[in-house]
């Protein structure tokens, strides 16, 4: 089961999240029949976006990453809400991630969506993730995200991150940096372990004392025959009534999900009231 522990430590100077998202990495690669090297990329998306929802404050709150390649053969997308549903689809990675740049969007309930950028200088998604952080929100963090293929099925997909307080004193920031040494590479430790594995083995204290905060995020697509409906509604009548002469009906692509909607003429009566 996927599984995001959220805790802190080193004397509550520290927050610590551990992730297991291979179940939710699985669905992914199986939905949208991806390449070792698209895997990756995507597994490593959904993870962390997996950790951002498990952040958000909102229980309306939704949060989206997506980055581009320069030249826009590659571009992936995940997005994620307070409940855990997680969801994203990557094309062109079939060489990873060959420069570009990443766009988060959080929305947790405030005036406005904060936005940041940042330059993709890396084809690990762990050091672009970081480099996100130190430069949009100003937050020391460190992470390891990885995702173990094997002959095209994932057996293990994670990651952990730790993020410094403010305030936090020097010995606890290079006790945390230590740490997180040792969980290079993290695919491996996870396989053997699992997230419960680790929390008790390297973090018992949180464990012992009920301290963290347990959330099971799961790959789900918030996308519905309800809500495209509404989306043929926006062409208006005569467009599409004009794409049903054209084309025999009108289609509609949902990209989390690789499902495929169809409006037949009949259908498109039905929606405008006639």
């Amino acid at each position: 089961m996927n599984k995001l522990y959220r805790t802190l430590v080193y004397d509550d100077e520290v927050s610590l999240s551990v992730l297991d998202t291979t179940e939710l990495v699985s669905n992914a690669i199986k939905i949208h029949n991806l390449d070792c090297a698209s895997s990756q990329v995507l597994g490593g998306l959904l993870t962390a976006c997996a950790f951002m929802a498990g952040c958000l404050k909102s229980a309306d709150g939704a949060v989206s990453i997506t980055i581009k390649s320069d030249d826009g053969v590659s571009c992936a997308s995940v997005s994620g809400d307070k409940a855990g549903h997680i969801r994203g689809y990557a094309e062109g990675f079939k060489n990873g991630i060959r420069g570009g740049n990443m766009t988060v969007i959080k929305d947790d309930g405030y005036s406005r969506p904060f936005l940041g950028t940042c330059e993709l200088k890396s084809g690990d998604i762990s050091e672009n993730f970081m480099q996100y952080f130190q430069k949009s929100e100003q937050i020391d963090t460190a992470a390891v995200i990885d995702v173990k293929i094997e002959n095209g099925t994932c057996v293990a997909a994670g990651g952990i991150i730790m993020q410094l307080l403010p305030g936090t004193r020097e010995e606890n920031a290079e006790l945390a940096e230590k740490t997180m040494r040792g969980f290079v590479p993290f695919a491996n430790r996870l396989l053997h372990l699992g997230a419960d594995g680790i929390m008790q083995k390297y973090f018992p204290s949180a464990m012992k004392n009920s301290a963290a905060y347990i959330i099971n995020p799961e790959y789900k697509c918030n996308c519905s025959r309800k809500k495209i409906e509404g989306v043929v509604l926006s062409l208006g009548k005569a467009e599409a009534e004009g794409i049903v002469k054209e084309q025999g009906a009108v289609k509609v692509h949902c990209h989390y999900c690789n499902t495929d909607y169809a409006f037949t003429e009949e259908d498109v009566l039905k929606l405008f009231g006639n």
